[in-house]
């Protein structure tokens, strides 16, 4: 029954490629078919998978309009030279739910990838860029922190992109977007590029428009992208599964510091960084940086290459945030050696894929007309008890599958 279902399931969403007319007329067909992926083509009971990087890119820009044509030229042109302002256009593109501008999206994304490659391949096959994420809960300082950091290598002639995940409302949409107001030295470096992201309410949001930012960032020439999260839910978790190095932020707070940081995100976490680390603070962030190197201990290794820190920095007085830099850069290097940056890289690529086809899958189905007219009478159902949520999904499914 459930291999009757992945049928139907498959057969449902995905279709061959929309050529002309087609694919002016039917954009929303195409809001779960990414060119670069392998695409599934529905045949008899067999399911062949094909590669369509370059038929897929060369029929998307054969439909191009001239002014969409001359827009993405624009864009790419302006990114690989560095212009600030093509990559901010160029994100916002990205972010874009419009069918057709996803689509526009999609072509110039595949360009930079493959101008991404030629630049990894001159570099020995290794990553141009280096991803760094970092999250803390409310108050640890991760903007201070980032500021400082942030002008200290620009300084030393780097190039960094921020790209700051910000909570969206689930009632109005909106989200605060406070770092930009907050980074106000960084922001007026010609070397940086600070991006607030709202995170729309949903993983896939913070991973999908995150990750593609990212992509733009190193193709615009940026070789150190700092990820912030919020702290808040969920999304460090979908942040830590899109840069090589998952940084933790911690205050220097009172109280049972150990019990206030989830297990999980610690055992994430490749360098902990006890923020605040001055005058009166010094010796609890001693304190804290005596506990939590303990704790790393009890806890499973991530590589094989490296073990976790537990350092402390002040960004008010800069000390420690040199010590900082430099356990990224020996954290880096080994990762680099031993190979398994390039392998986190890899398995990334497989966890931004599904990623994205649950979003789609989870859209499509809950806007296929069968589960649409079915959906408000068994919310009731559930709502007033008379059914479980267990049956009521069977119930959507069946609804589905025998429409599809």
């Amino acid at each position: 029954t459930m291999r009757r279902l992945g049928v139907r399931l498959l057969r449902h969403f995905y279709r061959p490629p929309l050529t002309g007319h087609r694919l002016r007329h039917q954009g929303r067909f195409l809001t779960g078919y990414l060119p670069g992926h392998s695409s599934i083509i529905p045949g008899s009971s067999c399911h062949i998978l094909r590669s369509v990087s370059s038929t897929a890119v060369s029929q998307h820009i054969q439909d191009l309009s001239g002014p969409e044509q001359r827009l993405l030229d624009k864009l790419y042109d302006g990114l690989i030279s560095g212009q600030r302002a093509s990559l901010a256009e160029s994100i916002t593109l990205v972010e874009t739910q419009h069918p057709r501008k996803k689509e526009l999206a999609q072509v110039l994304l595949q360009k930079v990838l493959v101008f991404r490659r030629e630049q990894e391949s001159r570099n020995g096959g290794k990553p141009v860029a280096f991803r760094v994420g970092l999250s803390g809960p409310p108050g640890a300082g991760k903007s201070s922190f980032i500021e400082v950091v942030g002008k200290m290598l620009t300084g030393q002639g780097h190039k960094v992109a921020v790209l700051a995940v910000d909570p969206s409302s689930c009632t109005t949409g909106g989200s605060l977007l406070g770092d930009k107001t907050r980074m106000t030295e960084l922001s007026r470096d010609m070397n940086a590029f600070i991006r607030p992201s709202p995170a729309s309410g949903t993983l896939g949001g913070v991973t999908r428009t995150t990750n593609e930012a990212i992509v733009l960032c190193e193709g615009a020439g940026y070789d150190i992208v700092l990820v912030e999260t919020v702290g808040v839910g969920q999304s460090e978790f979908a942040v830590a599964d899109m840069v090589d190095m998952f940084v933790l932020l911690i205050p220097p707070a009172g109280g049972d510091e150990l019990q206030g940081i989830k297990r999980g995100i610690i055992e994430r976490a490749d360098l902990v960084v006890v923020t605040k680390s001055d005058g009166d603070l010094v010796v609890p962030a001693r304190r804290i940086q005596t506990e939590y190197t303990s704790a790393l201990k009890l806890l499973r290794r991530q590589t094989k290459s490296w073990n976790a820190k537990v350092v402390r920095a002040s960004a008010h007085t800069f000390e420690g945030i040199p010590e900082v830099w430099a356990k990224m850069e020996a954290y880096r290097a080994a990762m680099l050696s031993s190979g398994e940056l390039q392998g986190r890289r890899r398995a990334q690529q497989k966890v931004w894929m599904w990623s994205l086809i649950q979003e789609n899958v989870l859209w499509h189905f809950q806007n296929h007309p069968a589960v649409r007219g079915t959906l408000p009478r068994l919310e009731q159902k559930v709502t007033r008890g008379e059914i479980s949520p267990g049956l009521a999904a069977d119930l959507l499914l069946k609804a589905f599958s025998e429409s599809s």
